[in-house]
């Protein structure tokens, strides 16, 4: 029999999958490439199902003869390395973005001597379609909590932003874009104390209560299914820290991250231009452990965010300060700075990642903004945080709406800028 080998996914299963099998298995003993997580979660959203999930349904489908892991998007490193007889693929990458990896393949295959059959495409399914349908159905908190740490394993570095109410997080949740032949989306969403009082009108020091934003958060979980951190300030008390824990996990968020800073919270951007304590490194400790112990399960992660350099204390102290914490338990380090570039972030990443290469590291580049995602994965980040983005769009084009018609007397003029009605009826599911 030949060798007959058929790349995919399967995060969902559909009769497009057992058809193309079927058609593979005229042909020889049929191999599967599953692809891992990470080379699915590098091109597009990370799977529902893990890995081994989707292998164990896979390997139970009949005509399967082996499943191997396929850790690239491209075919080719496959090819070269089993040299099936045969490669079985849809003819849906005719045209558009896999056509690259059509070439590749063919080009793999023609090396030694393999052939490749196009089938056609299974009409009337789509993946992508499903998935949306999913989405609709929503999550629940299990999931949703554990996604960051798989995400964590994965990929190369996981961007989150900001959402500061359910249409920030809505338009995070879908917004896609192409770069480098991929297409890039937002991870997860970030609830940033600084822009939860901002759109309260309050200040940001703390005075928006717990309970109001987790139940700002839970409006944003009842329309969305990416996993969520929250910027917890201090942690505030131990004794209240370990009880907000035990909130945050049960409604399904990801992590929180804390500072430690004590006293009257001050945004950590004005750096010494205001006063600012930062806590002794046992006291600190002491509440990284209490919040880990409060956890119901390792799902739920502790990360403490680290200002020695926003408070100009140096590298030495934020090393010392993130080998106490590790030492503490926590499950990762955040490292802020105020730089308009990110040599002292570079640094720090460099002697941490030393030393703890497994520990997950964060950065907010508010400041040094002109680093790509590539160069911060390159120096050993693990996450990056758009902190404050969407809510400094919104205010000043609310505001020039707001001039543009008191100027005019009318809207006409600001029309162009604005959503259509029928763009603002369509937005929501349900609304018309």
């Amino acid at each position: 029999m030949a060798s007959v080998y058929v790349g995919m996914t399967v995060d969902i299963l559909h009769h497009g999958h057992i058809n193309i099998i079927e058609q593979a298995r005229k042909y020889g003993d049929v191999t599967i490439g599953l692809l891992s997580d990470a080379a699915v979660a590098d091109h597009k959203r990370l799977p529902y199902l893990t890995y081994e999930q989707r292998k164990q349904i896979v390997e139970n489908i009949r005509g399967v003869v082996k499943v191997v892991t396929q850790d690239e998007w491209d075919y080719a490193p496959n090819l070269l390395k089993y040299k099936p007889d045969i490669m079985v693929h849809g003819d849906d990458w005719l045209e558009g973005p896999l056509v690259p990896y059509r070439e590749r393949a063919r080009a793999a295959l023609a090396e030694y001597g393999g052939h490749l059959i196009e089938i056609p495409y299974t009409r009337g399914v789509s993946s992508n379609e499903m998935l949306g349908q999913i989405q609709a159905l929503g999550t629940t908190p299990d999931i949703r909590r554990r996604t960051l740490k798989r995400l964590l394993a994965v990929k190369p570095i996981s961007r989150f932003i900001e959402a500061h109410n359910p249409i920030s997080a809505l338009i995070a949740e879908h917004v896609t874009a192409q770069r480098n032949g991929k297409t890039c989306q937002f991870d997860g969403f970030w609830s940033s104390s600084l822009t939860d009082s901002t759109a309260r009108g309050k200040p940001d020091i703390e005075a928006v209560e717990i309970n109001s934003r987790l139940s700002n958060i839970n409006d944003i979980f009842d329309v969305t299914t990416k996993p969520l951190i929250m910027d917890a300030d201090t942690g505030g008390k131990l004794e209240h820290f370990e009880l907000n824990v035990r909130s945050m996990e049960r409604l399904g968020i990801s992590a929180t991250i804390i500072e430690d800073k004590i006293g009257l919270k001050k945004n950590s951007l004005f750096g010494n231009d205001v006063p600012q304590l930062q806590d002794e490194i046992e006291p600190f400790c002491e509440k990284i452990a209490a919040g880990r112990a409060a956890r119901v399960s390792d799902d739920f992660m502790v990360i403490a965010r680290i200002e020695s350099l926003i408070l100009e204390k140096g590298i030495a102290d934020a090393v010392k300060r993130a080998q106490a914490y590790v030492g503490a338990g926590v499950d990762g380090i955040m490292i802020h700075s105020r730089q308009k570039a990110p040599d002292e972030v570079f640094e720090f990443a460099k002697i941490f990642k030393s030393e703890f290469p497994t520990i997950p590291l964060v950065c907010v580049p508010t400041s040094y903004n002109k680093v790509t995602e590539e160069e911060l994965a390159a120096h050993g980040f693990n996450l990056v945080i758009y902190a404050n983005h969407m809510m400094r769009a919104a205010y000043p084009a609310m505001q020039n709406a707001a001039m543009e018609i008191l100027k005019n007397g009318r809207t006409a003029e600001i029309e162009a800028s604005l959503m259509s009605i029928n763009d603002v009826l369509e937005l929501i599911p349900g609304t018309k």
